[in-house]
């Protein structure tokens, strides 16, 4: 019993993380910014052929050869027609705007539509069908009346969808047919881009941001620019320098080591726009000046490897869903920066497009996890995953987070956690609701229960329909240790609940040889408080008639929660809704078959909270637990 204790004497073989070695989030100490050159220097090493995105003449040719040598190519590149040949069933896209805000769908339709088309086309030596196809759906969006420079996502990623289209099926095309999608680009993609440069059209405001907007912006605008850069030099050359600039802004977000604060899905979206910038910006000019070489780029691969689960789910905190990160952009990546594991990541995740199959390297592709450290402290979002193995589908994992409630798609989570054990996922995160709602992103934004403190696996501290964390809180992992056989991590909470308690933290640790979890929590309120204690679970819940454990489960599995901490503690089993004094506002998602394992004690001065939570193997009951808890300062 006292070996479960020892550990959290923290044997030197720890390696441990204090915050006074945190750099600021988007701060590089490294270097400074790339010196970009003058809009008339710009372009003066462009190709002058086609294509010349992310391929040059030639890379066709050999792509085919790879496919006819490689398994795993010849199988994704079969896949790609039986999706091409879908397509050309498929009627041409439409000006679609069904919640009245985003052509966003359609510009990821005609975007998918345009890669898979001119990929196939290329790859089957010219099959006229896919040719035509491709012709159709660019046409009729050509025809459009804009491309929602509004919601100016959508205006990027249409804008993409062209220069693909206008480059890799430039020498098919007749001079008629290059002038209309040129003519497309300018007037629907660029022209409105440079008015946002300029800060005219007021629509401009992704600009200057340091979020997912400024990359995909930026990378599809460029796109665009770069595909007819020879015949608009001018316009094109004041297009790629600005988004040079406004790029960095996000670019710096990467650093200390590459983590992403909107979660793995929106790191995802905005890396696919970074990484199509900058390697469109290699093949057509040689060079992405120095981009690239931005703190922390490098290791962002990292980071949605170490965010998933053994069970193929991810720690999908903020507005994004728990599937596995399907990212073509880790083979370039990967190739990049010498990081096979990366490769590794995509080729089993992978539904594969027209980028997996271009950037696929079957030759840099690591055959296991091999000797990675099975624990990641993540600076910038302030989020810690612990596992108890690689390569392991019913391996324990718990993923933990601080960070910042202002950061852009954020949710009032902080101290929230995911657990992952014998295949299942015990402890989920419900992710974001429907942005249509009235004021999503505005003024209601805390009224909605996924998004609330309450609708997470983290701690409420006198719950009522108010924000029930500061919205303007950030929390920061305080301390963290990492041996071979225990991890645990701390943070200091107590900005989120500055109005509430004198001070809150929470620490989580992977114990006895990583095959449990205990999550304790320290609150000292100076006024009388309400606490409430919540994990979000898709699996049933039966507590014991004492209320001080409980038995999950889930396919055919079990995990035992057990209360160490305080005595008078015990678990209640609530829905995943609202508390009756919280706010409650129409047309938010019912989370069917959600429950949530809860604990709430009224008048808390200072507490001490423990839950350990065991996996259980088949025929197993219970294990020998501890009769001691430690204080967090101890571990």
């Amino acid at each position: 019993m006292m070996t479960w204790i020892r550990w959290f004497a923290i044997p030197a073989v720890i390696v441990l993380c204090a915050c006074s070695m945190r750099s600021a989030p988007g701060q590089s100490p490294a270097a400074d910014a790339p010196a970009i050159p003058a809009q008339d220097e710009i372009l003066s090493t462009l190709r002058d052929e086609h294509p010349r995105l992310l391929v040059v003449p030639g890379d066709f040719d050999a792509l085919r050869a790879r496919i006819a040598d490689d398994p795993v190519l010849s199988d994704w590149a079969r896949r790609l027609r039986e999706r091409t040949e879908e397509i050309l069933k498929a009627p041409p896209s439409q000006y679609e705007i069904p919640d009245g805000k985003r052509l966003l769908a359609t510009s990821r339709r005609v975007l998918d539509r345009v890669y898979t088309l001119a990929l196939v086309y290329n790859i089957s030596e010219g099959d006229e069908r896919y040719l035509q196809r491709a012709w159709i759906e660019l046409e009729a969006a050509a025809q459009f009346k804009d491309w929602n420079p509004g919601h100016f996502l959508d205006t990027a990623e249409m804008t993409h969808a062209f220069a693909i289209g206008y480059d890799w099926l430039y020498h098919a095309w007749t001079e008629a047919q290059r002038d209309v999608l040129r003519e497309a680009i300018i007037t629907h993609g660029l022209r409105p881009a440079l008015d946002s440069y300029r800060g005219k059209g007021g629509h401009g405001w992704w600009v200057r941001s340091h979020h997912n907007w400024n990359q995909v912006c930026n990378g599809g605008i460029a796109a665009g620019a770069l595909a007819i850069a020879d015949e608009e030099p001018e316009l094109a050359g004041k297009i790629i320098r600005a988004g040079l600039v406004s790029l960095q802004r996000a670019m710096k977000q990467f650093a200390p080591d590459g983590a992403w604060s909107e979660g793995p899905g929106y790191w995802n979206y905005a890396t696919s726009y970074n990484v199509m910038h900058l390697a469109a910006l290699q093949s057509a000019l040689g060079t992405d000046f120095g981009l690239s070489e931005h703190e922390g780029f490098d290791q962002t691969g990292d980071f949605p490897i170490y965010l998933t689960g053994p069970t193929g789910r991810t720690f999908n905190f903020a507005d994004g869903g728990d599937s596995a990160v399907r990212a073509p952009q880790l083979f370039w990546l990967g190739r990049t920066f010498g990081r096979p594991l990366y490769s590794r990541y995509q080729r089993v995740h992978a539904r594969p497009t027209a980028l997996d199959v271009l950037w696929y390297d079957g030759q840099a592709v690591a055959p296991d996890m091999g000797d990675e450290p099975l624990d990641r402290y993540f600076r910038g979002p302030e989020v810690v995953t612990m596992r108890s193995a690689w390569d392991d589908p019913s391996a324990l994992l718990i993923g933990f987070k601080a960070g910042d409630n202002k950061v852009n798609h954020s949710h009032l989570d902080l101290g929230t956690f995911v657990l992952d054990a014998l295949g299942q996922r015990w402890a989920c995160d419900l992710g974001g609701d429907n942005y249509n709602l009235p004021a999503y992103f505005g003024g209601r934004r805390w009224t909605y229960y996924r998004l609330r403190a309450e609708g997470h696996n983290t701690l409420l501290l006198n719950p009522g329909e108010g924000p029930d964390q500061d919205p303007r809180a950030a929390a920061k992992i305080v301390r963290s240790g990492f041996a071979p056989n225990r991890a645990f991590a701390i943070a200091d909470l107590t900005p989120a609940y500055a109005e509430q308690a004198e001070e809150v933290k929470r620490g989580i640790a992977l114990i006895d040889d990583r095959s449990r979890v205990l999550i304790q929590d320290e609150v000292n309120a100076e006024e009388p408080a309400e606490l409430w204690w919540f994990m979000h679970t898709r699996a049933s819940i039966e507590p014991a008639e004492d209320g001080r454990s409980a038995v999950l489960s889930r396919g055919g599995k079990r995990l035992m929660a057990r209360l160490l901490e305080p005595a008078e503690a015990m678990f209640t089993v609530i829905d995943a809704a609202p508390l009756p004094t919280s706010a409650n506002p129409d047309g938010q998602t019912i989370n069917k078959g959600i429950r949530k394992l809860a604990i709430h004690l009224q008048n808390v001065g200072e507490v001490r909270l423990a839950v350990l939570l065991t996996p259980l193997q088949a025929g197993e009951e219970r294990r020998e637990l501890p009769t001691e808890v430690r204080p967090l300062a101890e571990w």
